[in-house]
């Protein structure tokens, strides 16, 4: 989807606990794209072509070399396979939709897909394993884009689904923080089994793989969520491939509490809103297994659940002592602990921040 771009007082004298240690990227590119491949490594990308990378934990980013044409494309997803190897894919009308690789520390690329549709438009891109990728786009002939490939890339196939991908009228996806399309388990015991989430008029809903079913390859399940143009779910991530969180909200509405969060423990079959829902529209969502809490970013603020994803509060009322005003909000994407939003800013979480 093409959407614009939105952007209990402490009673005693302890200094909060910090959040986001504010990172120096070089850029004022709007990033989307985040992901933290370990090891202390770490790649970014944003808009006006930009892609960054970090081997030293977000102590220094540099900026990567700009894939040939891409001066005016908007990278709003990027995974990493290590310090070398990256793809990133482009959002936008028609061929302004792309995916290249860099295979030498991003000194050179290689475009390994246009998007084929000139009325689509690419929203988020998994990679399952280095030689299996899968695309997500708005739907094209009122069905939903997904491309595959298995050979890393090389060769690519459309996914025909004309009973399971079938969209609702005005419905699509959010290409707001490459998290729309996720892998069920695939940090546990991958399943093989995709979820995707959408949004628009006739209200959000996600979107489960399921090859055994006689209906269809993917079956949507509601979930409840703002309706219209700039409202539904922008974001879903799993801890277990039972329990899945859902974050969304109206972008163009982002202090609207309504609908910003909900919830299945049945692996998306159904959906309940949140008890306490995140304090305003959300784009991003992650799950940090080391404290056992989800954390949800947005415009307004930074929120975090620990009864996975019933209750939801803000991460710190205040900044800390040595942070900025601004230090848990105007964020658009994570990959733990970074966070990436406007104007090239970069934010890495503080290990204490969610400590209770």
């Amino acid at each position: 989807m093409r959407p614009a771009l939105f952007l209990a007082a402490l009673a005693i004298a302890l200094p909060a606990s910090a959040q986001f240690t504010m990172q120096t990227s070089n850029t004022t590119a709007d990033l989307r794209g985040i992901h933290n491949a370990g090891n202390g490594v770490a790649w970014a990308s944003g808009t006006q072509g930009t892609v960054l990378r970090t081997e030293d934990g977000g102590y220094v980013w540099q900026s990567c070399s700009m894939p040939p044409g891409a001066e005016k494309l908007d990278f709003r997803g990027i995974q990493a396979f290590d310090a070398n190897t990256a793809i990133v894919m482009s959002s936008g009308p028609g061929n302004q939709s792309r995916l290249y690789k860099t295979t030498d520390v991003c000194h050179t690329w290689k475009l390994l897909f246009t998007n084929p549709d000139k009325d689509g438009f690419w929203d988020a891109i998994e990679v399952l394993n280095p030689d299996r990728f899968l695309i997500l786009g708005d739907p094209v002939d009122g069905e939903f884009s997904l491309f595959s490939s298995t050979d890393g890339g090389v060769h690519w196939d459309k996914i025909r689904d004309h009973l399971g991908l079938k969209s609702n009228g005005g419905e699509a996806v959010f290409a707001a923080s490459n998290s729309s399309l996720i892998a069920l388990g695939k940090d546990t015991n991958f399943s093989g089994t995709m979820a995707f989430a959408s949004g628009g008029p006739s209200g959000a809903r996600v979107f489960l793989e399921c090859p055994t079913c006689s209906a269809g390859r993917y079956i949507a399940h509601t979930v409840p969520s703002p309706k219209g143009e700039s409202a539904g779910v922008f974001s879903i991530a799993n801890h277990e491939p039972d329990l899945l969180v859902a974050v969304g909200g109206d972008y163009a509405k982002p202090d609207d509490t309504t609908g910003t969060a909900a919830f299945s423990i049945s692996r998306g079959w159904t959906w309940t809103a949140a008890t306490t829902s995140p304090h305003g529209y959300r784009s991003s969502v992650a799950y940090d297994a080391s404290t056992k809490t989800w954390i949800t970013v947005g415009p307004n603020g930074t929120d975090i659940s620990t009864d996975d994803g019933r209750n939801w509060r803000p991460l710190h009322p205040n900044p800390a002592l040595h942070e900025t005003e601004d230090a848990d909000r105007n964020w658009n994407a994570l990959s733990l602990p970074y966070v990436v939003g406007p104007k090239g800013r970069i934010g890495k979480l503080d290990p204490a921040a969610l400590k209770p």
